[in-house]
Order: C-alpha cells, then sequence, then structure tokens
C-alpha cells in the first residue's frame, strides 16, 4: 500500500470521526460505531483520534469540558469547530457537505 493511500485512510477515518463528533459521540463510542458500520479496527479510531486531539488542543478540551459540565455545545458551536479543523486539515470539505445532507433530509421529512 502506497503513502497516498495510507493518507487517503487517515483522511477518511478523520471524516468519520467528525461525523461522530457532530452526534456528541465519545472516543470509544466512535471506535465502536466505526468498527461495526465501516469495519475500521478500534485501533485505527483511537490512533487518528489521538492525532486530531494533539492537532487540535482547544476543540477537544472545549468538547471534553462541555460534556463534563452536563452541558453539550449546540450543533452550530460543533459545526464550527469541525469546520475548522477541516479547512485546516483539507480541501474537502466533508463536515459542510454532511450538514447540508442532514439539513436536505430534515427539509424532507426524513
Amino acid at each position: 500500500m502506497g503513502d497516498s493511500s495510507k493518507a487517503s485512510d487517515i483522511h477518511m477515518v478523520q471524516n468519520f470521526i467528525e461525523a461522530c463528533l457532530i452526534h456528541y459521540l465519545t472516543k470509544e463510542e466512535c471506535m465502536i460505531a466505526l468498527y461495526k458500520h465501516a469495519n475500521i479496527l478500534p485501533v485505527i479510531t483511537s490512533t487518528v483520534w489521538n492525532g486530531l486531539e494533539k492537532e487540535n488542543k482547544e476543540f477537544f478540551q472545549a468538547y471534553e469540558q462541555s460534556k463534563s459540565k452536563g452541558v453539550r455545545m449546540s450543533k452550530e458551536e460543533m459545526r464550527q469547530l469541525i469546520l475548522d479543523i477541516s479547512e485546516e486539515s483539507s480541501g474537502q470539505n466533508f463536515v459542510e457537505w454532511r450538514i447540508k445532507s442532514n439539513q436536505e433530509q430534515s427539509a424532507r421529512g426524513n
């Protein structure tokens, strides 16, 4: 497997993690969900999650603080924080696409 394929795989896992964060999943819940639904080994999800935590300390601190206080960030706050991550790490804005997709589904009543 070439380096570009590995980078693509890591980016795919990152995108899945971002979707998990939007739905307020914990790291452990995300690891289970990605293993169950995308056949991604928990060690891979954990490794990518840990990398995201290192690169985006402020986001994860805010995320953990909101969870520890029993208060969740609003979806808009979460969206903005994740967009900041996405824009810094990639030209493709997966999160924006997911949000638009969810809004369209809501508008259709799904």
